[in-house]
Parts: C-alpha cells; structure tokens; sequence
C-alpha cells in the first residue's frame, strides 16, 4: 500500500504504466507518468483548439473521450488502474479537458500588444 492510503491509490495506478513499474508503484513515478500523459493529451487538446475553439464545453466533451481511451482501451493492460473507481476518473478526465479547454481559450498577447485568440500551439504552452 501507498503512504496516505486510498488518496495515493490513482497516482500509483498511473505508475504502473511506466516501464518497470508494474509491481512496485511509488508516488514520485506516479507524479511523472501523470505529468507525462496530462503533457500530452494537453498538446493534443492544444492542436485541437489551433482549429476549433473548445473552451470549457468543448473542453469537457474532449474530457469525456480522453477517459474513453484512457480508463476503457488503455486501463485494460494496467490492472491497477482498471481497479479504480469509475466515476472519481471520469470525473477527474472531464474536469481537465474543462480547465485545459478553457485556457487554451484565453485570448493571446502578440507582441504589438493586441491580442489573438488563436489558441497557442503546444511548443508554447
């Protein structure tokens, strides 16, 4: 068991996707993978918003799918991370895609001191 119990258990979870990490779960390789997955669905959200607007709305339906994928095809090769409770997840999932959604939303500054409200690519993030 983790330190701090059932708090840690999603953070361990998330550990055992790292390579060599399936057995032996601890909170630092925990906070890498979810820093390293959060990174990239970010970067993909981010190339999303370059075409479309997502803000809060489109963010959290982009929440949704990201949990899709992550908690239905790829938690089915990480039992740890199918054992956890589905609705805290999916929850967790859909708040992301809200707040990365509607900060990528956010109008710009350019550097002649107007604004854009192109969303940045992910280079810039």
């Amino acid at each position: 068991m983790l330190p701090g119990g059932e708090y840690w258990r999603p953070t361990g979870g998330a550990a055992t996707a790292l390579p060599g990490r399936r057995a032996g779960p601890g909170v630092a390789a925990g906070l890498v993978a979810h820093v390293v997955v959060s990174g990239a669905w970010t970067c993909v959200l981010a190339a999303a918003a370059r075409r479309r607007r997502l803000g809060a709305g489109g963010g959290a339906v982009a929440g949704l799918a990201i949990a899709a994928l992550d908690l239905g095809i790829a938690a089915r090769a990480y039992p740890a991370v199918r054992a956890l409770p589905r609705g805290p997840q999916i929850l967790d999932h859909v708040v992301f895609g809200a707040v990365t959604g509607a900060l990528l939303d956010r109008p710009q500054r350019t550097d002649q001191g107007t604004t854009s409200t192109t969303s940045p690519g992910c280079s810039e993030l």
